[in-house]
């Protein structure tokens, strides 16, 4: 009874703002019945049908999201807690179980972990000098979350991130007083943005592909979002130079890099134009060949 009185209290004050997500539980562990059951109850309060997603830890994704999958009458995705670096594989996987399944899912990445770090300061806020180190795993910064986390979700298909500040760092989820300590990571965020919205990246039409530029198990390589016949993306996410299989798409396109870090307009390639039906080598990027950089392929008159 709290559960529900809890439920159409929420729903009455926030049913109204767009682009709601009813999340069913930080790191849920209710059965999958109570899930099916709490899900129902949202829907039949939520006049606008807004998503309803699930959230468990890392290692009980299988277990809580598996029963769930196919179930078109319970969740419309899930948001998923990982390692900020397995964020690009475990969102893909999760977008192909469930069209497997016959209902495809709303996948989004909401919890960076490890759990005391998070998403950390910028380099410089307060002294911070913006390096997260942790226990366990490589020291990291607000770029590797730049690279792997935010574009690592973009470009397997997923919704997009909800940055989580661990526990240990300065201004951290228990005490975060000023969201300045992040600026550099929301300007990240509003420039991925802005590539697929001012380059006009038909990314609704578009799916991982990664296995064009042979990364087909998903991990530290390039990233490919694509649709042939009207445009792919490829993201590298320490520059290099691109590798493009195009053998089953002849579509002449328009070719530019975009800088990640700095946004603008795309940056040209030689040739301007580039045309598939075989596997495409671009050149190292324009600038800063060892940082991150996206490449655009829009079909010609498109």
């Amino acid at each position: 009874m709290e559960r529900k009185l809890y439920l159409r209290e929420i729903v009455a004050r926030f049913e109204h703002f767009l682009a709601v997500t009813w999340n069913l539980g930080e790191e849920c562990s209710l059965s999958t019945d109570e899930i099916a059951a709490m899900a129902r109850h949202l829907r039949q309060l939520d006049p606008y049908g807004h998503l309803v997603v699930g959230h468990t830890f890392p290692d009980q994704q299988d277990a809580v999201y598996r029963p769930l999958l196919g179930r078109a009458d319970v969740v419309t995705g899930v948001s998923l807690q990982n390692g900020w670096s397995a964020a690009h594989r475990q969102t893909w996987t999760w977008i192909v179980e469930s069209e497997r399944s016959g209902h495809l899912w709303v996948v989004a990445n909401d919890e960076q972990n490890p759990a005391d770090l998070g998403v950390p300061p910028d380099e410089g806020w307060k002294g911070f000098d913006g390096l997260a180190r942790g226990e366990r795993g490589r020291p990291y910064t607000r770029h590797d979350i730049r690279k792997r986390c935010l574009w690592g979700t973009l470009m397997a298909g997923g919704e997009g991130v909800e940055y989580f500040f661990g526990y240990r760092l300065p201004e951290n989820d228990l005490n975060c007083e000023d969201f300045r300590s992040r600026e550099g990571a929301w300007r990240d965020a509003a420039l991925a943005r802005a590539f697929f919205r001012d380059h006009k990246v038909p990314f609704w039409e578009m799916r991982n592909a990664d296995e064009r530029v042979g990364n087909h198990r998903r991990g530290d390589g390039a990233y490919c979002l694509s649709k042939p016949g009207l445009a792919h993306v490829v993201y590298l996410p320490t520059g290099g130079t691109v590798r493009l299989d195009l053998s089953d798409d002849p579509t002449e396109y328009d070719a530019g890099w975009y800088d990640p870090r700095a946004g603008g307009p795309l940056r040209p390639v030689a040739p301007a134009r580039v045309r598939g039906g075989g596997v495409v080598e671009i050149g190292p990027p324009p600038a800063d060949p060892s940082e991150d950089w996206a490449f655009l392929l829009r079909r010609t008159g498109g």
